[in-house]
């Protein structure tokens, strides 16, 4: 709970917060995050392993509307060779 009201008392509209406040915000992120971790284990590759990888919740992100918010934050992982790739075919694009 230490962490959320950090966070909350970062905002300069905050200058005291309530501790019930402060639970129900608190275990709302934590039924959040759950939902986001099981729905991503369900419908990602880790169920063979009985993992959860960031690319299965990259792709829960985008692939499940209720946490498409979260696809700024969780973007899917591209190799370095492929972005570079995808620039110069950008740039020859413009230059056509």
């Amino acid at each position: 709970m230490s962490r959320v009201k950090l966070i909350m008392k970062s905002s300069p509209d905050v200058s005291c917060i309530n501790q019930e406040a402060l639970f129900l915000t608190t275990k709302a992120t934590e039924l959040f995050v759950q939902h986001l971790a099981v729905s991503s284990y369900n419908n990602g590759s880790g169920k063979d392993t009985n993992t959860l990888s960031y690319t299965d919740l990259a792709n829960t992100a985008e692939d499940t509307e209720t946490f498409q918010f979260l696809t700024d934050i969780l973007p899917k992982k591209i190799l370095a060779r492929d972005y570079l790739k995808s620039l110069q075919e950008m740039e020859d694009d413009e230059d056509n």
